[in-house]
């Protein structure tokens, strides 16, 4: 197992189930996969076994917040995420930020002030199915870490579309009260401008800003990327083990979405774990809200 260490004692990387959109395991079939670190940045790259430009990048860096970005649309036609856009800086591709955590905001920020990483790894290198792993300590205004967040990462690629399984984990090393808002936790940001063809729709249908702080079990977003004449979209799934399963999800104007972990104000105990599971998936061409459906539904029986 490779790894890239900040600190010693990095964490024990813990191993993710997944399988595919269709229930098919990814050991069963599936496009094989290589992981390759930079041992500079401690970025990780997720290529095509055979191939030399990556599908996605794991970016790690020091003193910022992780984030997933660019990630290449499965047939290689366009980007399907954005980092730091003109109208929403603070977004990065595919990141996790809570709001309010004893008060500090780690969604809007995302500087070295705020986050400090502790480790980031490879746990599965090779095979239809890779994984890796991020740590990263959440300052308070003090420089004492408020949690330790641990996101345990896998991909497989199988009939055109990526699926990706986040386990999230967030430790807390004093009492935390996280506040009520309208947005945090996990938050996916396609590429948008004024014009866009793009549309959210949601498990019970509501689209665009209809599902804003809606619940569902999962949510799906179409955008029509530069270099592509189709759609192509990234679905978030919930799952019933999160604590306020369906959960309302955050839908801004600028079609960025995700599910909004901080709905109800909560507290961590200093020494609990709050762990959060989800699935992504990455594809092209038309949804199919019932096979969206019956793909969530097996997300469900895996854990």
């Amino acid at each position: 197992m490779m790894r890239y260490n900040a600190a010693s004692g990095c964490v024990l990387a813990l191993a993710l189930c997944l399988a595919t959109v269709s229930g098919q395991s990814p050991a069963g079939g599936g496009t094989l996969l290589r992981l390759k670190q930079d041992e500079t940045t401690g970025a990780i790259h997720v290529y095509r076994e055979g191939r030399n430009e990556p599908i996605l990048t794991q970016n790690a860096p020091p003193d910022n917040r992780a984030y997933l970005h660019p990630i290449v649309a499965p047939d290689g036609k366009g980007v399907l995420t954005e980092y730091r856009p003109s109208h929403h800086l603070h977004q990065t591709g595919i990141f996790w930020g809570l709001k309010l955590v004893n008060g500090r905001d780690f969604f809007m920020k995302w500087q070295g002030d705020y986050y400090r990483r502790v480790s980031a790894s490879i746990v599965q290198p090779t095979g239809r199915q890779v994984k890796w792993q991020t740590v990263y300590d959440m300052l308070g205004e003090d420089g004492k870490t408020l949690m330790t967040e641990t996101q345990n990462w896998s991909m497989a690629e199988t009939g055109g579309r990526y699926v990706l399984d986040l386990e999230w984990k967030g430790e807390a090393k004093a009492d935390v009260t996280l506040g009520q808002y309208y947005v945090g936790g996990l938050f996916v940001r396609m590429p948008w401008k004024p014009g866009s063809r793009a549309e959210i729709v949601n498990e019970a249908g509501q689209r665009n800003l209809a599902a804003e702080q809606q619940r569902a079990k999962w949510i799906d977003l179409a955008d029509q990327v530069d270099g592509r004449d189709d759609m192509a979209h990234i679905a978030v799934l919930d799952h019933p083990g999160n604590y306020g399963f369906p959960v309302p999800w955050r839908v801004d104007s600028q079609m960025g979405f995700g599910p909004n972990r901080n709905a109800a104000s909560r507290q961590i105990e200093k020494g609990k774990t709050e762990i959060i599971r989800h699935r992504l998936i990455a594809y092209t061409g038309d949804l199919d809200a019932a096979a969206m459906t019956r793909a969530w539904k097996e997300f469900v029986k895996e854990k």
